[in-house]
């Protein structure tokens, strides 16, 4: 049913932050479930930063930001993995995306969560090289990656999954370049 257009903003606003919470206490739940011996507050308090944080942002689609974030750390719940993990998850765009520094993160939850979030970001200069050597250059992260902490690279890997599945709201010049960068996090 789409909103009414005499409806005032705040009042669509407020409904999808309602859902918004609820999808977050599925994962708390979720979470509580599967790990009954882990602290949920880590989880609780990234998902407070990152709703602040990415608060006015949009997906291409319409939704809001922090849906992809929670459809993330869903994923990563359904296999079962742990609060640092779906903090991390939650987490993982709030250095790219807005004025929070990695010092922040470790500060307030630890450096584990840390090399996770910055794992996810690690800025090697694989723009300046040939198209090939780019790619030899990321199958070298992912190896690296992979025997520093494989969390890393499932946080990437589901990463990956949300944002393929929302190619049709690209346009044609970001979705064409792409599944050059996701591949190598789709292999088995």
């Amino acid at each position: 049913m789409a909103p009414s257009s005499n409806a005032p903003l705040n009042f669509h606003r407020d409904r999808t932050e309602r859902q918004l919470d609820v999808r977050f206490e599925e994962l708390l739940d979720k979470l509580r479930k599967n790990r009954p011996s882990e602290d949920p507050w880590m989880v609780r308090r990234a998902y407070e930063i990152a709703a602040e944080r990415h608060r006015d942002q949009v997906r291409t689609s319409g939704e809001p930001y922090l849906t992809h974030l929670l459809e993330v750390a869903h994923i990563l719940a359904d296999m079962r993995l742990d609060a640092t993990t779906l903090t991390a998850a939650l987490l993982h765009d709030v250095i790219e995306d807005t004025e929070f520094p990695i010092s922040n993160i470790e500060e307030r939850f630890g450096a584990e969560v840390a090399h996770l979030v910055e794992g996810r970001h690690e800025n090697w200069p694989a723009h300046m090289m040939a198209p090939e050597a780019r790619q030899a250059e990321n199958v070298r992260k992912m190896c690296w990656l992979w025997f520093n902490d494989v969390r890393v690279v499932m946080v990437k890997r589901r990463i990956a999954c949300t944002t393929c599945g929302r190619l049709n709201f690209l346009t044609p010049k970001n979705s064409s370049a792409l599944p050059a960068k996701l591949w190598i996090f789709m292999l088995p």
